[in-house]
């Protein structure tokens, strides 16, 4: 039986950390702030990103490069690895099938190499929490075909839950009309969305105010969490630690978790939701 290795995407909203200590090859996916284009050799640091989005800059993003995919896989399939690629939604980029066109021609080129590309149909730390239980099992001893039958049967119990601080991006990113981001500045709405089953972002309801929407999402948590299959609960945040933590404390005061991820939302995410999103991920009750 051959080695095998897991990848993904740099849209897991993981810590750096993480992937070293578990060594999981990450594809950078691209983004372009104020013209200036920034991906696999060059990187913008976060907390910038954001103090640019706050001040207006123009940003917009891509998914991963495709001579970076052929590059990676190219060399672990050389290694004599088989490859388990976690690709970013299907729903929200063109990374998934850019990934999987990738990984036929690699095979193509290197004949009995193998490459499986799963569509997480997960975000940010849902991503995150997705890869980390596939790794878990990898470390536990689990073969690629046991860990790819987990997540295909799994994928729709990893629940996001999370909310904005600005209408402004989602507007920007189609998601909503200029209309309604206005009024809803106006009025202080806060909308509390998540990620369905195709994997997209869906809105499930408005609220008013900031600290009514940090309590929607542990609600929506408490309503559809299932106890005994969470080993870790991920928060992410756009440059917005203190609420981050607000949200941890809130869901160790009802629950009693107290393994936690709180993490940065990297910016080929940010930038469609904004600074100050407040993001909950965990496993639960289908989506």
């Amino acid at each position: 039986m051959k080695n095998f290795i897991i990848t993904t995407d740099s849209t897991c909203d993981l810590p750096e950390s993480y992937y070293t200590e578990h060594n999981v090859p990450v594809l950078q996916l691209q983004y372009t702030v104020n013209g200036e284009e920034y991906g696999d050799d060059r990187q913008m640091d976060v907390h910038e990103v954001y103090e640019a989005m706050r001040k207006d800059a123009q940003v917009s993003t891509a998914c991963i490069n495709p001579k970076s995919a052929e590059k990676l896989f190219t060399e672990y399939v050389e290694k004599d690895y088989e490859i388990l690629h976690i690709a970013f939604s299907s729903g929200l980029s063109a990374s998934y099938s850019t990934a999987s066109f990738v990984a036929k021609d690699v095979c193509e080129a290197h004949p009995g190499s193998r490459i499986v590309v799963i569509d997480s149909l997960c975000a940010s730390g849902g991503q995150g929490l997705f890869l980390y239980y596939c790794v878990q099992m990898k470390e536990k001893g689990a073969s690629m075909n046991e860990i790819i039958s987990w997540a295909e049967e799994h994928k729709h119990n990893v629940r996001h839950e999370f909310t904005v601080e600005s209408l402004t991006y989602l507007q920007r990113g189609g998601r909503i009309s200029k209309a309604v981001a206005i009024l809803g500045g106006l009025i202080n709405v806060k909308p509390v969305l998540h990620v369905d089953n195709e994997g997209r972002l869906v809105s499930l309801k408005n609220v008013r105010g900031r600290k009514k929407s940090l309590s929607a999402i542990v609600d929506a948590m408490e309503e559809h969490y299932t106890k005994d299959d969470n080993d870790v609960i991920v928060i992410t945040h756009g440059d917005s630690e203190e609420d981050a933590n607000l949200v941890k404390d809130m869901i160790q005061e009802r629950l009693g978790f107290k393994n936690f991820i709180i993490s940065m939302i990297t910016p080929t995410i940010g930038c469609h939701a904004g600074p100050g999103t407040i993001a909950l991920f965990f496993m639960g009750t289908k989506r």
